[in-house]
């Protein structure tokens, strides 16, 4: 029988997708034990690949096989996050993981992205009584993200697609589509025409991945 509201602590509320104070429970310690790794990652000598590696494993929930983050890196808790195969995130990346935040597999992410599964109540009391949540966030399979996007919590991004520089994601991305702006919308879908190109209208040179 599942346990009620008031019978779980704040770290299973957190998890539940409920509302929950961040400063009971355990939670601030379980924060501070994740910037202590998160220091020592964003601090690892650039050539150390194997320690990065290590280090980011450690941190969070679950990886995949050849993932690449570049420092510096940011997140709340870092176990809520899991990470399929050939990801990339690059500079400044940060994840607020109050709940989960899942990523499928070889996704991209570019410079000063922001993916947060946490919020506050619209009204002013609850939030100056210190609630907060956390509600799962999801980005699927082969998605590329711009610089600059955030992406709000409860969004889920399908495969397949990619979102501008600097969108705001307030709302779902179906699968196969570029969307963009501010609240980000979908523009058009992702086609085979596409394919002949790697940037506008420049067409891949002959004896690249075409052949």
């Amino acid at each position: 029988m599942s346990k009620s509201y008031k019978e779980m602590n704040e770290h299973e509320k957190m998890l539940a997708g409920l509302p929950y104070h961040a400063y009971r429970d355990g939670l601030p310690e379980m924060r501070m034990a994740c910037k202590i790794r998160l220091r020592q990652f964003n601090t690892c000598p650039p050539e150390d690949l194997k320690e990065q590696d290590r280090l980011i494993r450690e941190i969070m929930g679950s990886v995949g096989e050849h993932i690449e983050i570049f420092p510096p890196f940011y997140c709340d808790y870092g176990k809520n996050i899991h990470i399929g195969d050939g990801f990339f995130a690059s500079y400044n990346c940060t994840m607020v993981d109050c709940g989960p935040i899942i990523i499928g597999d070889n996704t991209m992410i570019a410079a000063n992205v922001t993916i947060t599964a946490a919020g506050h109540p619209i009204h002013p009391e609850p939030r100056t009584q210190g609630y907060e949540y956390g509600i799962e966030t999801v980005i699927g399979s082969r998605v590329w993200i711009g610089a600059n996007v955030v992406v709000n919590p409860g969004v889920h991004i399908g495969d397949d697609v990619v979102i501008g520089s600097g969108s705001v994601v307030t709302k779902d991305i179906p699968s196969g589509v570029v969307a963009a702006g501010n609240p980000c919308r979908v523009l058009r879908e992702v086609t085979e025409e596409d394919k002949k190109y790697y940037f506008k209208k420049r067409p891949f040179p002959e004896g690249s991945y075409m052949g």
